[in-house]
């Protein structure tokens, strides 16, 4: 058994670092899709798997991070700093009261551990109700805050969490992200045909993918720094700058 155990350890190849990078490489194909290139399904396609992977990451900086208050006060200043350059990507304007940029998702989800973590601290039983009165609230919460993925994308982050030390908790993992983005289906869809059947893959399904890197993960940082760290944050509303000036030239010019 340890040899085995041994041996799924030592796949374990990627650190924080590389997670990180892989979804923020993603999330471009993805806003390059919705921005430049609305031909290339594929783009928004591999994008799907971006998500899951940043919600992982916000799980685990919650149990790493030294001070939990300042990981969401720094969450919520790059949300305000990122939902101008959001709202033009996103919506064509300064202003989109009624789509929130995914900042502000993860906002939401650290209160909800903040919360979850409180609970678990007055015994088992607090935790336990705790649970379902979080994922009700979030419910409520992401629906009328208007936040990126709504409350899907804050119960993301809510499994992650709970997973984190859980006894098979690659199984709950997968069957909560199968339902999670099933309930969340909408958009494109894939006809295709397997042993003769034919049968119709949903593009937000893709989003599972997401754990075959998520489990990869090795539990290390890898290189870091206030720069690195910064940067990270920073990619977000960078990007989506520059991708809209990027369209809007584009289109302007053409």
């Amino acid at each position: 058994m340890s040899a085995i155990k041994e041996k799924l350890n030592g796949l374990k190849c990627l650190n924080a670092l590389q997670l990180k990078c892989i979804a923020m490489f993603l999330m471009l194909c993805d806003h390059a899709w919705a921005t430049l290139a609305p031909d290339q399904l594929w783009l928004t396609a591999i994008g799907r798997i971006a998500f899951p992977i940043f919600a992982y990451q916000i799980a685990e900086g919650f149990f790493l991070t030294h001070d939990r208050k300042k990981y969401l006060k720094r969450m919520f200043i790059f949300a305000l700093i990122s939902e101008i350059p959001f709202n033009l990507m996103a919506e064509g304007g300064f202003l989109a009261p009624m789509h929130q940029n995914v900042m502000f998702t993860f906002c939401e989800a650290l209160l909800a551990l903040m919360f979850l973590e409180w609970a678990k601290k007055k015994g088992k039983v607090a935790f336990v109700i705790a649970i379902p009165v979080t994922l009700i609230v979030t419910a409520v919460a992401g629906v009328f805050t208007f936040v990126d993925y709504m409350h899907y994308g804050v119960w993301t982050v809510i499994v992650f969490y709970l997973c984190r030390d859980l006894p098979f908790g690659w199984v709950v993992e997968l069957l909560s992200l199968f339902y999670i983005n099933w309930e969340m289906i909408g958009g494109l869809v894939y006809p295709m045909t397997f042993f003769g059947k034919s049968f119709e893959l949903p593009e937000q399904g893709l989003a599972v993918l997401a754990l075959i890197p998520i489990w990869l993960y090795n539990g290390k940082q890898g290189p870091h720094s206030k720069k690195i760290q910064y940067a990270c944050y920073a990619f977000y509303p960078v990007h989506m700058l520059v991708l809209y000036l990027l369209a809007w030239a584009v289109y302007s010019l053409g």
